[in-house]
């Protein structure tokens, strides 16, 4: 099973679980996963046409999905994701 890391902002939409553990073969299974698990969540990482919002960024381990395969990007056992939304901020 790979282990979702959650958010800090987005834990309010999983019952403030900090990880998840899913049983998914790549990252689109494993978000749809989390999304059908906490239907909230779905609006803050998927936008209309059910895609990765394009603010989102999600590494496996330490390398960004839009370096990979994106959503086909495979998962194993014991593989950490992060999602780690954009933050925005000025001066």
């Amino acid at each position: 099973m790979a282990t979702i890391l959650i958010p800090t902002p987005l834990r309010k939409f999983t019952g403030n679980a900090a990880q998840l553990n899913v049983d998914a073969a790549n990252i689109g299974d494993a978000v749809k996963a989390v999304t059908e698990k906490y239907p909230d969540v779905k609006k803050h990482l998927l936008d209309e046409n059910g895609q990765i919002r394009s603010f989102i960024n999600i590494f496996v381990g330490e390398d960004d999905i839009r370096d990979l395969q994106q959503e086909q990007t495979s998962l194993h056992a014991y593989t950490e994701v992060s999602i780690i939304p954009a933050i925005a901020g000025g001066i």
